[in-house]
């Protein structure tokens, strides 16, 4: 399901008959920063899409504020709530659709609660794998409310919210061993009857508000909604709590060993426990805007759930997505992530940690073991051959990481719904493993506690028969001022305990900091927290009142080079080779630098721009063609390649010195290599060598320096794409070494 933007007014009757007007009414889009505020304080939701993937996703935002109906789960007890006098109307259709399923009972003072305790499945009834999603449960009794609702008129009404973990255990045989409160709901479903919702991408919001009549019973008249009220009552504040401290540093490692040895014997191919870090959140509302900002997602998302809980997120997984296709036919579609790799500091170190994720064949088996799981969770209920693959090992990228993502579709045979293809993939093999039985019974002995909403799904069921689920990953979970944010990591065999763990926190790390940021912009406006300490002042930029002077050899790099020198406040006047001598003298630069060029010093008569500098003392930093010419000058002999080497990457090796001092000797870096002229160590004379090739049949000059005389120079190009990792360092610490002592 996609949200819908339709502006026509539609009445309708649903498959229970229930009779449903909906208007719609245009909104500005800053309605949804009002809404939410506004479920800050009572029951609601808020989802939204910031990613555009033609074919996966599309930007979207919606929300709603006051639902007239919850539906909860503790267990095997269904629950249904009138949150005001509009879901009063609806009760009584509520109530038939549970009652289908065991005794109903009243609760609390009023009535406003109606609820059924599901019985465990008679044992001697047999399912077969493909009637599974069948068995009674949870799912059983939100079928029936689903078809009383049922209509394909609308496709925007439905019930909204959360699936927790520990409803896979009424469709999986897993034992729990952990101990579990009872009061802990597994599931908060809420029924809204009015939703804005904002096409992002055609930039159309509008408000859709709902009007439901009930047919009458036993000679009483219908009952409508008409002229209720929409309010219902807010839920409790937020307050501060004191935060749990953080795990044990390798505790999540050492279950990483372990389930290394259950890939030794067999009983797993890959698992993915979690841990809990933990954050102050006293403002979910600030928290989620903060986190839509900062850290963009397919499914980002903001629940008031009541009770004093909370969910936000930013979800880079789908869970599972019915719709309806041209040809009439139920679609079902997943997209599993795995294979991560971190953000590189620019596109270039994206680029880079992109190649490398994709050359990962851990990452590739990873990702590999996910789908081919995940096609088979759909077999269970697709059409014969229409399981496939329609994206694979396609990159996606957030704030922090980077993943490689799978997409599969199926087309849902006609006896099987939405629930039957939520239960059939439930839960994903990405956060719990496979075998996938075995994984989660691993997952229940070895974490700490109940995984609550995390692993679960956050979404809507459609009454049209569409839904659209977001695993929750990168969800916290508040309550009471303390915000629990669950990671994990994918494990396989050769798994690496510490690299695993470190993976957990950098994934943690984008909603971690977010919560910080927001709980001091909290104190900061609440005037509770201490003023901010006085910034220390920051060291001048390098070239700050610096003049260099660029020798212009006729290159194609030159004004990069000098924008290079120019982003740390230097000064600078690039000047074609060749010009009078006095001009240094008119100049005065504080450094100049001999640009690179095409063909032999020679031809641009270096040697005598050298000597020039060289009788007023002014330091020199040379660049390619400029290393060559300071070799040259000094007595030492140039060689040609047999081979040039062209926009090429090149491992460098520092061996010392002060201009490559920020790189640490005997440390390597790639660099970009633009020369046929080359020299060897044996062949500089006069200069201390500082930087070799590190491979190739003889070791060729790269860097160069003279201190005394405040000479550098290097062979490889700093200002190309290729020396992004130290280039622009380069230059800096050249602008620093020039500077004239105070």
């Amino acid at each position: 399901m996609e949200p819908s933007n339709d502006a026509r007014p539609a009445a309708y009757t649903t498959a229970g008959g229930i009779a449903v007007r909906r208007t719609a009414a245009p909104c500005d889009p800053a309605a949804l920063t009002g809404l939410v505020e506004a479920v800050e304080e009572r029951r609601g939701g808020v989802l939204s899409s910031g990613m555009e993937y033609p074919g996966r996703y599309s930007r979207w935002h919606l929300g709603y504020v006051d639902p007239c109906l919850e539906i909860a789960a503790r267990g095997r007890r269904v629950s249904a709530t009138a949150l005001n006098d509009r879901g009063r109307v609806l009760l009584p259709t509520v109530a038939a659709a549970l009652a289908e399923h065991g005794p109903v009972a009243a609760e609390g003072p009023d009535g406003a609660t109606v609820a059924v305790a599901v019985p465990e499945p008679d044992p001697r009834v047999f399912f077969t794998e493909e009637e599974r999603s069948r068995r009674p449960g949870v799912f059983t009794v939100l079928r029936s409310l689903v078809a009383a609702f049922s209509s394909d008129a609308d496709p925007n009404l439905g019930l909204y919210g959360a699936f927790g973990y520990d409803l896979a255990f009424q469709f999986e045989p897993v034992e729990r061993v952990q101990e579990r409160d009872p009061d802990d709901r597994d599931l908060v479903l809420h029924l809204p009857d009015a939703v804005i919702v904002h096409d992002r991408k055609r930039e159309t919001c509008f408000r859709y508000t709902y009007e439901f009549t009930v047919p009458g019973t036993g000679g009483r008249n219908p009952a409508t909604t008409d002229g209720l009220p929409r309010t219902t009552e807010p839920t409790p504040e937020v307050v501060p709590a004191e935060v749990p401290g953080q795990p044990e540093p390798g505790s999540y490692a050492a279950i990483v060993a372990e389930a290394k040895e259950r890939f030794r014997r067999g009983d797993l191919f890959e698992v993915v426990p979690g841990h809990r870090t933990y954050g102050p959140c006293t403002s979910p509302a600030r928290f989620y805007e903060r986190l839509r900002e900062r850290n963009p997602a397919p499914y980002e998302f903001f629940f008031n759930l009541g009770e004093g809980e909370y969910l936000v997120g930013a979800s880079p997984e789908m869970f599972v997505r019915v719709g309806t296709g041209s040809d009439g036919r139920r679609r079902v579609e997943t997209c599993p992530i795995s294979g991560t790799i971190q953000r590189g500091d620019d596109p270039l170190g994206d680029a880079d940690n992109i190649r490398a994720l994709l050359s990962s064949l851990k990452e590739e088996s990873e990702l590999t073991m996910c789908t081919d799981v995940d096609r088979n969770d759909k077999s269970r209920v697709c059409e014969p051959g229409s399981v496939r693959v329609i994206g694979r090992r396609q990159i996606e990228m957030y704030s922090r990481l980077i993943h490689t993502v799978d997409h599969i579709e199926g087309v849902l045979r006609p006896e099987f719904d939405a629930l039957d293809a939520f239960l059939t993939h439930m839960w994903a093999v990405t956060v719990t493993g496979a075998p996938k039985t075995w994984a989660m019974r691993f997952i229940e002995r070895h974490e700490t506690s109940p995984r609550r909403w995390y692993g679960g799904a956050v979404g809507v069921i459609g009454f049209d028969g569409s839904m659209n689920t977001g695993l929750t990953l990168r969800t916290a979970q508040i309550r009471d001022g303390v915000a629990t944010v669950r990671v994990g990591a994918t494990l396989l065999y050769d798994s690496d305990p510490e690299a695993e763990e470190r993976e957990t926190f950098l994934k943690a790390r984008a909603l971690l900091e977010t919560l910080k940021d927001v709980e001091e912009e909290v104190r900061e406006g609440d005037g509770t927290g201490a003023a901010p300490d006085a910034l220390a002042p920051s060291a001048p930029p390098a070239g700050e009142g610096m003049r260099v002077l660029l020798v212009d050899h006729e290159d194609s790099f030159v004004n990069t080079l000098a924008d290079y020198f120019r982003r740390h406040g230097a000064e600078v006047t690039t000047v074609r080779y060749g010009f009078d001598p006095g001009l240094l003298d008119e100049m005065a630069p504080d450094l100049a630098v001999l640009s690179p060029g095409p063909g032999l010093p020679s031809d641009f008569d270096t040697d005598a721009l050298l000597d020039a500098l060289e009788e007023r003392s002014l330091p020199v930093f040379g660049v390619c063609l400029g290393l060559q010419a300071m070799v040259e000058h000094a007595g030492g002999e140039l060689l040609t390649l047999k081979e040039p080497v062209h926009g090429k990457p090149g491992r460098v090796r520092v061996a010392g010195g002060d201009l490559l001092g920020a790189v640490g000797e005997g440390e390597t870096f790639q660099a970009a290599r633009y020369h046929s002229v080359y020299s060897t160590p044996e062949k500089v004379k006069g200069y201390r060598v500082i930087a070799v090739t590190e491979d190739g049949p003889e070791p060729v000059v790269m860097a160069i320096e003279d201190p005394e005389k405040r000479r550098w120079a290097v062979q490889f190009h700093p200002e190309s794409i290729l020396t992004a990792e130290v280039g622009e360092a380069i230059v800096e610490r050249a602008l620093r070494l020039a500077r004239r002592p105070a």
